[in-house]
Parts: structure tokens; C-alpha cells; sequence
């Protein structure tokens, strides 16, 4: 598909719209509450801090190839993302080093590799990854009820060349049982044509910690987009309790390569239930989304996987011609304590409309 026009009013009125399912959210899980957005340019971070509590932190140290949020916490203070490269913690897995906290890439951006980037890769593969840098924050905004930062990236080239310009919002907000984040992230192609080619490795990818993900009975190999294997081994199932659910009512791994407008991810984490939503916006490309949503904790919405997804009944590359744009939209939400689907399925409605 080629993206023939910019979609900068769409995406205005869509951000003005997010408002209204701000306030849904606040009253369904409880009072709005302060959050604080601090900038700490010189540890190259932006703190997000509720009540005076750390929630999460955007990132964009030397040592990773993209900017990430991490870690994530629960409305307790719960971390839900896992630990590893940056802080690693015992008894987790170590496969996948470019799993890290919540970010936004693709594996496949004009021959180039943006997912499976990180500083294990070997010299010999450099020259088919590429690397997001972060450029700029540009906005910064604290109150009650919502923080707001605003960023922009590079998607680079191997040689340093820019190929799409980023520009991301992010919109948190938070109450006594739960946590929300809001991320609207358009994609401008620069100088060239820039073609997403269909690949499973992508989009919008969360790595959650040991006790998220679901029991497994027998050992994994995963292949990259270039070939590359990784082998997930069979780990002590002693507090693992984690079940996808999808909205299409799809549960474990039968999730994975399914198309829904959201999914759950829920468990218990020292004794605490816990509950990830992620939604899909009826306004990106290929929605409902593909699922990659894997039981060794990789947390994943995917609209440009059709080929591994339907076993190569349908092959579907997304091309923006230079200039152009396309935006995504997505909301994560955690939560503390038990939630129904019916709960979910209300904020996404509120959320999506």
C-alpha cells in the first residue's frame, strides 16, 4: 500500500478526542492523580512520576538502538516489564537482548532491521541494522489527571543517514488501581521512498517480567528476520501465571497471529493480580492488528506481519512515498487488581471512539 497524503488533521482531531476517554478511564478505576513529567537531559531520561512515585522513564541511553520506556510499574509499584539487558533480575530469561521495556520499531524498513538491533549484534550484521536516535524533546507537561512529553527520533541508516523522522506523544495518566499510557507516533519519510516490508518482527512490542508469562511444558527456537536463532529453554514454572486474552475471545497461544482490536495479558505477581491491556486504534493501518503476542513474555501488536501470521496467505508491504506520513495509536494500560472484560471492552470503546 502506498500512502499518497498526510494525515495531520486526522491525527489532530484524534489527539483532541483523547481527552474524552481520559476522564472514562479516571472514573471507571478511581480519582485522577498528579503526574510529573521531569526531564534529566544530562542522564539522557525523562522521568514519569506519579504522586510523587516513579511510574516509568523514557530512555535513550548509548547502550541501546532506540529509545524505550522502562521499567514499568504497577499502581503499587509493581515492575511489570522484565529486567534484562538493563537490570537484569534472577531467575529470568536472557534470550532476545532487544527486549526492552515498551518501545516501537520494525524489522524489516527498506531492507534494513530497526527490531532485532542491539549491542550483541555481531560486526558483520551491522550493516543491515538500523538505529532510532533520539533528537529532541520538545514538550514537557505536568498536572493532575495527565503528564504529556513529546519527543523526536531518527530512524537512521547504517551510515548515519536519516530515512524517517519520528514524532511521538506520549499522554499518561493514572489513578489509585491503574496506570495508562497514550502513544501517538507519526512517521514522516525524508528524501526516499520507504517501503515496511512484511515481516512478524514489529510493531509496538512490550517484554514483560518472569511471573507474566505463560507456563511452558517444552523448549523454544525463534528465528529472526535475517535468520538468526534464539533458543528459549524450558525455566522453572514456580509462579508463572500469565494468559493472553484477546477481545475476539481468543485465549493463550492461540492469540498469537490472531487479529483483535485489543488483548489482555494477566497474572499474579508476588500476590498481587495484575492485568496489561494494550488497544489497537480503529484509525491505524491494518486494524485490527495482528497479534505477536509469544508465551515467553514478548508482548507484541503487529499490523505488518500478514505473511508469517496467515502462513503466506497474504503478503502486505506499507510504502510511504517521500514526505508522506502515517500515525499510530495505541493505548497500554496496567492494572492493579482484578479487572472483567467487560471493564476492558467499555474503555475501548470510550477510548477508541
Amino acid at each position: 500500500m502506498i500512502v499518497s497524503r498526510m494525515r495531520l488533521p486526522f491525527l489532530l482531531s484524534s489527539v483532541a478526542s483523547l481527552g474524552i476517554a481520559a476522564a472514562s478511564a479516571t472514573t471507571a478505576f478511581g480519582q485522577a492523580m498528579r503526574v510529573d513529567v521531569i526531564r534529566r537531559d544530562a542522564d539522557r531520561r525523562v522521568d514519569i512520576v506519579v504522586d510523587g512515585k516513579p511510574f516509568t522513564s523514557y530512555i535513550y541511553p548509548t547502550t541501546i538502538m532506540k529509545p524505550v520506556l522502562f521499567p514499568l510499574r504497577t499502581a503499587t509499584g509493581m515492575v511489570v516489564s522484565r529486567g534484562f539487558p538493563l537490570d537484569p533480575r534472577p531467575g529470568e530469561r536472557v534470550d532476545h537482548p532487544h527486549h526492552v521495556g515498551l518501545w516501537l520499531n520494525h524489522s524489516d524498513v527498506n531492507g534494513l532491521d530497526f527490531w532485532n538491533n542491539s549491542d550483541a549484534i555481531k560486526e558483520k550484521d551491522r550493516p543491515h541494522m538500523g538505529t532510532i536516535l533520539h533528537r529532541a524533546v520538545t514538550k514537557t507537561e505536568s498536572g493532575t489527571g495527565q503528564g504529556v512529553l513529546e519527543v523526536t527520533s531518527d530512524w537512521v541508516k547504517p551510515d548515519g543517514k536519516p530515512l524517517i523522522r519520528e514524532t511521538t506523544r506520549f499522554v499518561i495518566r493514572a489513578g489509585p488501581s491503574f496506570r495508562g499510557i497514550d502513544r501517538i507516533t507519526t512517521l514522516t519519510a525524508l528524501d526516499t521512498t520507504v517501503t515496511f516490508h512484511d515481516n512478524k518482527d514489529g510493531m509496538l512490542g512490550l517484554r514483560v517480567r518472569r511471573e507474566l508469562e505463560q507456563p511452558a511444558d517444552k523448549p523454544e527456537v525463534f528465528t529472526d528476520a535475517s535468520g538468526h536463532a534464539t533458543s528459549v529453554p524450558v525455566l522453572n514454572n514456580d509462579g508463572v501465571t500469565g494468559r493472553y486474552r484477546s477481545s475476539e475471545g481468543l485465549e493463550g497461544d492461540s492469540v498469537w497471529s490472531s487479529r483483535a482490536r485489543w488483548t489482555t495479558l494477566s497474572g499474579v505477581v508476588q500476590g498481587e493480580p495484575v492485568t496489561l491491556a494494550i488497544f489497537d486504534h480503529p484509525s491505524n493501518y491494518n486494524f485490527p492488528t495482528y497479534w505477536h503476542a509469544r508465551g515467553y513474555g514478548l508482548y507484541a501488536a503487529n499490523p505488518l506481519g500478514a505473511k508469517d501470521f496467515t502462513k503466506g496467505a497474504k503478503v502486505d508491504d506499507f510504502t510511504l512515498a517521500p514526505g508522506r506520513s502515517t500515525t499510530f495509536r495505541y493505548r497500554i494500560l496496567i492494572f492493579s487488581g482484578p479487572t472483567t472484560r467487560e471493564q476492558i471492552e467499555e474503555q475501548y470503546k470510550s477510548w477508541s471512539r
